[in-house]
């Protein structure tokens, strides 16, 4: 396997073509002020369009699930099993997805992937009617899966293009963006349930919004050709513990958001007895609200420091948890939604803290070796562009559990009770690991090979 890593230097005309940057310095003011932010933002512009449709997608079977009544002959565990599906490919297509952009160029992948989503759209329109056999709707749910590795390599992509100084709010506002792409096709489902139409009606509309955005992709983005495939970077993400502590933590802040969003309309429609049409007119606020508000989690990290907004977050997060376990146990519908929505938001502030970590730890481990500048900013976007898709690969995951969780609730209490109280303690968990590694003094101070150590000068990650 290869991943992606860049190299910097003083800009330079094209070589490959008007659509091809051989050479890149965001850490350069000069070259940032004069020419790259330019550049940086429209790129960013129609990554986040691309990506949003890409997420509408992956999750479309959180609101196609709500049209499959009685007659589609599925019960609440197979809808569970469905959506636990769609998940865990759109987490497993993360890590090639990634790689791509090194391959083929940013905005070359951007316009395969955003062209290859047409598939399980197209293949969902046509099957998807009363008859049409459980394991058929599986094999359509395994493609929908693709929207979910528009994320990755979007976020590779962007991770190139801004200084570390920029990274919190651009990777925030650029997951924020491509997040949004959830409550953006809920409502659409809510409009379409509420005006009588029927499921194919809703994936008419994003066949011509896919196109669209494959187009502007081709029209207005840059491939940079500094960002190249670097195997020693994808050995080194993988061998570096703090790629797999991230990964956990990444577990409780964006699988808890993608879990959520597939689960709670099918929570509501089981637990609470809602109509489809009722549970639609829910459950895209707290999907909303959590993707605004990602931008402004990557700000506060830039600001105070990612490892401190993120213990915070899931403090908040585990007394929420514990607030919805009680509202579930007395079937108070009012208070279990609230209490949802600001899970949501939560979720959705912290994952904008814990991606800002991401390049702040690897540039820190990059002075902690000696570099300086830009030599070690340009270590730090090495292993940080090879370390994103893994990480976002794993947290993914963290939808899968969450279905799982509940699918195995159902299937034993009754409700999501069980599903809660085994969240409330990966939560506690994330507080423990947050606070370990990256705040505590002074043996959470981790020297530049990843080790705890008191025979040395040590690097504190409390600022990451």
């Amino acid at each position: 396997m290869t991943a992606p890593g860049t190299a910097a230097a003083p800009p330079t005309a094209p070589k490959r073509g008007s659509r091809w940057i051989e050479e890149w310095d965001p850490e350069n003011e000069t070259f940032w002020n004069e020419k790259g932010e330019k550049i940086a933002r429209r790129n960013l512009l129609f990554s986040v369009l691309s990506e949003h449709i890409g997420f509408s997608i992956w999750t479309m079977w959180s609101v196609l699930v709500l049209f499959m009544g009685p007659e589609y002959g599925l019960t609440p565990a197979d809808k569970f099993l469905l959506t636990s599906i769609v998940t865990l490919v759109g987490a497993v297509v993360r890590v090639p997805y990634t790689f791509a952009v090194a391959i083929f160029g940013g905005r070359n992948w951007t316009i395969v992937s955003a062209g290859l989503l047409l598939i399980p759209t197209v293949a969902a329109f046509t099957v998807m009617e009363p008859g049409t056999s459980f394991n058929t709707f599986l094999l359509i749910g395994l493609l929908a899966g693709i929207g979910g590795g528009n994320f990755a390599s979007s976020m590779t992509n962007i991770n190139a293009f801004f200084p570390l100084r920029k990274k919190g709010w651009a990777l925030g506002l650029n997951a924020g963006g491509g997040n949004i792409g959830v409550p953006v096709l809920q409502l659409a489902g809510l409009a379409v349930i509420g005006a009588g139409g029927g499921p194919r009606v809703l994936l008419g509309i994003y066949i011509p919004l896919i196109l669209i955005a494959a187009t502007l992709a081709a029209l207005y983005m840059d491939n940079l050709s500094s960002v190249k495939n670097d195997t020693g970077a994808a050995i080194d993400s993988a061998k570096d513990a703090h790629t797999w502590i991230m990964s956990f933590l990444y577990i409780g802040t964006f699988g808890s958001f993608i879990g959520y969003s597939f689960a709670f309309g099918q929570v509501l429609t089981t637990q609470f007895g809602r109509t489809p049409l009722q549970a639609a007119y829910l459950t895209f606020i707290g999907p909303l609200l959590g993707s605004l508000i990602r931008p402004l989690g990557g700000w506060l990290a830039d600001r105070y420091g990612g490892a401190r907004i993120s213990l915070y977050n899931y403090v908040g997060m585990a007394v929420a948890t514990g607030i919805l376990i009680f509202a579930s146990m007395q079937k108070s519908l009012p208070l279990f939604v609230a209490v949802f929505v600001v899970l949501f938001v939560l979720s959705g502030l912290g994952n904008g803290s814990t991606f800002k970590m991401i390049p702040g730890i690897f540039h820190a481990k990059a002075l902690a070796k000696g570099l300086e500048g830009e030599a070690a900013a340009a270590h730090g976007r090495r292993l940080s562009g090879a370390s994103m898709g893994l990480i976002g690969a794993v947290g993914a995951l963290g939808g899968v559990g969450i279905n799982m969780a509940f699918r195995q609730s159902f299937l034993s209490y009754g409700s999501g009770t069980g599903a809660f109280v085994a969240f409330l303690a990966f939560y506690a968990a994330c507080f423990a690991v947050t606070w370990a590694v990256y705040l505590r003094r002074p043996a959470g101070r981790i020297t530049a090979s990843g080790a705890t150590s008191e025979a040395k000068p040590q690097l504190s990650y409390a600022e990451v």
